[in-house]
C-alpha cells in the first residue's frame, strides 16, 4: 500500500507542470467525493421524507382492486 511519503518521493520527481496535474487530479477526486456524500445525503433525506409521509397509512382502510376493477387491459 502506498503511503503518503512514498506518494510525495514520487510527486517530487515530478517536473512542476506534471506536479500541478497531479495537484488538479487530487482536488478533482475531492471535489468528486464531497459531489458524491452531497448526493448521498440528498438520497437519505428523500427516504427519511417518503417515510414520514407514509406513517401510518400501513394501518389505514384502503381498497382491494381486482382485475375485475380494470377499465382497459394491456397486454
Amino acid at each position: 500500500m502506498l503511503g503518503i511519503d512514498t506518494i510525495q518521493q514520487y510527486v517530487q520527481k515530478l517536473p512542476r507542470p506534471l506536479q500541478a496535474e497531479v495537484l488538479d487530479f487530487v482536488e478533482y477526486l475531492l471535489a468528486k467525493i464531497e459531489r458524491e456524500a452531497a448526493q448521498q445525503d440528498e438520497t437519505d433525506w428523500s427516504v427519511l421524507s417518503l417515510a414520514f409521509a407514509m406513517r401510518g397509512m400501513e394501518r389505514e382502510d384502503v381498497p382491494l382492486y381486482t382485475t375485475a376493477d380494470l377499465k382497459v387491459v394491456f397486454s
